[in-house]
Parts: structure tokens; sequence; C-alpha cells
């Protein structure tokens, strides 16, 4: 059955804000802002706050890596409960946890499909799926619930014509992203989702063909967003500027720059940090799929996803509006002040 698991329940998250209103690194009203920020980074993957920091953007503000994430819902959870200062997610997602009354706000855009690098959802060449509605009663994989992956196929599903009961006969399966290309040749399961260097390497082999892709579906548009606490933007305003003013030069960086430079930047950030990772999987990037110039937001980017969760029951109509859930006051390029 096809479902959106609900974030954190009110009662819990309550008790764990209460309980790390005051994590390590935060500072407390009066004091010097805080100017090291703990976040979660991905294998084999650079983050664009990892690039502001190796091309000096970052203005004196410094990262501290306290691990790898398994997810976006994960990610920014974490920065809810104030075990890290920033994480990011699938924008549906932080809908869905601002709702529940998390105290966060979304501050720029990190990731997204365009013609260069998208989710696509697929099948082996001779598999008789061909519609959606050959996919009542099989089962695609992704990487978790409640997220991008299964906003996408829900909705693919619904202009396909199913009805929500039929909708509710396909079954999602969690697989982790590195095993769903074996999964998916091995007949374990109808679809594969994939995305990145997985996509990449995994159509490289051949036998694959995709059913549909997300831009096919929205065009491009930014999918998420990362977010920081509201008692951690009260507290740190300079340091909040700066961070996030670092992460949109970043972010215009990558979307003014040649692709080889952008590789070679990766390539040696993943190689000099030490964490045992393989570098040359940064040599797929094409693009990060972020819409707005340096990650600035549309309200179109959330507003999609309002709809969605109001019409699947996930959160009441007139609940959220995209207001209540970002800001665009500390990215320069959203007022032109950067060239």
């Amino acid at each position: 059955m096809i479902r959106i698991t609900r974030a954190l329940p009110i009662l819990l998250l309550t008790t764990l804000l209460a309980a790390c209103g005051q994590a390590e690194g935060s500072a407390a009203p009066g004091e010097g802002e805080v100017t090291e920020l703990r976040y979660q980074g991905s294998v084999g993957a650079v983050s664009f706050p990892e690039l502001a920091q190796e091309l000096g953007f970052l203005d004196g503000v410094r990262l501290r890596w306290v691990g790898d994430t398994i997810s976006g819902p994960q990610d920014i959870q974490s920065v809810a409960t104030g075990q890290i200062d920033f994480g990011g997610a699938f924008n549906g997602a932080v809908i869905k946890l601002k709702a529940a009354r998390a105290p966060i706000t979304a501050v720029i855009g990190y990731y997204g499909s365009d013609e260069k690098s998208f989710s696509g959802y697929y099948v082996t060449e001779d598999s008789p799926i061909r519609t959606a509605r050959d996919l009542i009663g099989k089962k695609i994989a992704v990487n978790t619930l409640g997220a991008h992956h299964e906003a996408v196929i829900k909705e693919y599903l619904k202009r396909g014509g199913l009805t929500p009961a039929e909708i509710d006969q396909v079954e999602l399966v969690v697989v982790p992203p590195v095993n769903t290309e074996q999964a998916l040749r091995q007949h374990r399961l109808d679809v594969g989702t994939l995305g990145g260097v997985l996509k990449d390497k995994a159509l490289e082999r051949g036998g694959l063909r995709p059913l549909f892709t997300d831009v096919e579906l929205f065009g491009p548009f930014t999918a998420g967003s990362v977010v920081l606490r509201d008692d951690f933007i009260k507290r740190n305003p300079t340091t909040t500027r700066k961070f996030v003013a670092g992460f949109a030069r970043a972010v215009e960086w990558t979307q003014s720059r040649p692709r080889e430079e952008v590789v070679a930047a990766f390539q040696r950030i993943i190689a000099e940090r030490g964490r045992n990772e393989d570098a040359g999987t940064a040599g797929f990037w094409k693009s990060g799929g972020v819409a707005g110039k340096g990650g600035v937001i549309a309200d179109r980017e959330f507003q999609t996803w309002i709809k969605w969760l109001e019409r699947e029951g996930e959160i009441r109509p007139g609940q959220v509006s995209p207001a209540d859930l970002y800001t665009n006051r500390f990215n320069p390029y959203a007022n032109g002040s950067v060239s």
C-alpha cells in the first residue's frame, strides 16, 4: 500500500526540542554567535556547503561533519531536534514537518531536476509494463517513504487515471539505492527508482528503459530545501546570513562554471576529506538541478506539494502556506545584490 509516513509525533517532537534547545554548538541570547555548524553528509557526494567551504565562500563560518544521513526526512528531523544545525530534504517532507509544528524554516534550495539531472523510474527492457495501469499489483523500489520519489510516483499514477483504491495496490518497497539496479535486473522488483551516478552507471550497462521521469511530469524544478531551526536563526542572524550567502554562491558557481571545473573540485574535496570514499563517482555529475539562481526559492516549489498533500489528506486545507515555510531574505541572489 502506498502511503506517506508522518513526521515525528508532535508530543515527541516537543519533548526532543525541549531537551535539545541548547544543543552543542548553540548560543544563548547575549552570547557570541555560533560559527561552527554541525551537519550530515552523503557518501561519495559533495554538498553545496562543503563546496562553499572549499571555495572560501563561508566568510569565517566553519562546518563540522558528524556523520552521513540516511534520508532527507531523517536529516531535517535531526535539525528540528537540535542534533545538527542544518539539513535538507524534499520540500514535501519540509511541509509535513512544519505542519507538525516543528520550528524550522527553509532558507535555500539545494537539489532538483532538469534535463541533465533527474530521477527516472526504470524497468527492464523485456518488462511488459508500459503504462501507469500496468503497475497495479507491482513493486516499485524507492530510497525512503514520504519523500520525493513517493510523491512523483503517486502523481504519475493519478495522471494515469488510477483510482485511490487502485493506487493502494501499487507497493512501494524501500531499497538502498546502491542495491536497486541489481534487484531490478534479478526481477525482485518491477520498477526501480534511479538517479545521479547510480542511474548513469546502470544505463551504461544497458538492458533498462525509463517508464517515466520526474522532469517529464513537472518540468525543471527545485525539489528540496535546506532548513535551519527558527531559534538558531534568531540567535545567529549574522552566521545565518554568511552561511546562506556562501551556500548560494556555491550553487551559482556550479550553475555558471564548466562541468569539468565543478567535477574537479568535487573530486578534490572527496579525496582530501578522508572518509574512505570513491572520488570517481563525482565524474558522473552533470548539474545540481537547482532551478533558481543561487538556490532562490519560489512559491510554486512548495505550493505544488502543499496541494498534493492536501489532496492526499496528509495535511488539512489551509494548514500551511508557502509564506510559513521559507524565506529568501538571507540569499543575496533574491534581491539582485550579487551579479
